[in-house]
């Protein structure tokens, strides 16, 4: 796993996980492990727990963010601040949310995230949206990871089916 962006650093099914036990394996999800994979031991109920979870940490979130607008009102730094405050975190979170929401359907090139890193971390309601909203259709990262893993498992079949007989003795059509 790669410390920089906290995602694997091989795709779903890849092909050294598929030469060690007989075939490509997929990949677990944060909370989910490798339940999205057949929606079973519990997979709706961890889905229902994680969209709630989200969903209080971003409740949490704005009342801790409205606590911080309470404090910059009362330290009277003039309108101009206030609002430069407000847009910053309104701006951070949309573009939060944007990057996890495209997170959730392709992989992120490990430098942009990295760079990205703090923007992302001022509007961490944005991802916390997404997420819960991504809960309520399925595991956040399911589509992609599946894709992946059908990928993988049809490479693995393709490469290990061997065909019956010798060629050179196959009977000739005329």
């Amino acid at each position: 796993m790669s410390d920089e962006t906290g995602t694997p650093d091989t795709p779903a099914g890849s092909p050294g996980a598929a030469a060690q036990s007989g075939g490509p394996r997929p990949e677990p999800l944060r909370f989910f492990g490798t339940t999205w994979v057949n929606h079973d031991n519990g997979y709706p109920a961890r889905r229902a727990g994680a969209a709630i979870g989200s969903l209080a940490a971003a409740v949490v979130s704005c009342l801790v963010l409205r606590f911080a607008y309470e404090g910059i009102r009362i330290a009277d730094t003039g309108s101009f601040v206030t609002v430069l405050i407000i847009a910053m975190f309104a701006i951070c979170s949309a573009v939060a949310f944007r990057n996890t929401w495209e997170g959730f359907a392709r992989r992120h090139d490990p430098q942009r995230q990295a760079s990205l890193r703090g923007l992302l971390a001022i509007g961490f309601v944005g991802s916390l949206l997404a997420y819960f909203f991504r809960c309520l259709t399925e595991a956040p990262g399911e589509k992609l990871h599946r894709e992946e893993y059908e990928k993988a498992r049809e490479e693995y079949e393709r490469r290990t089916s061997r065909r019956t007989g010798n060629p050179s003795k196959k009977k000739r059509r005329r």
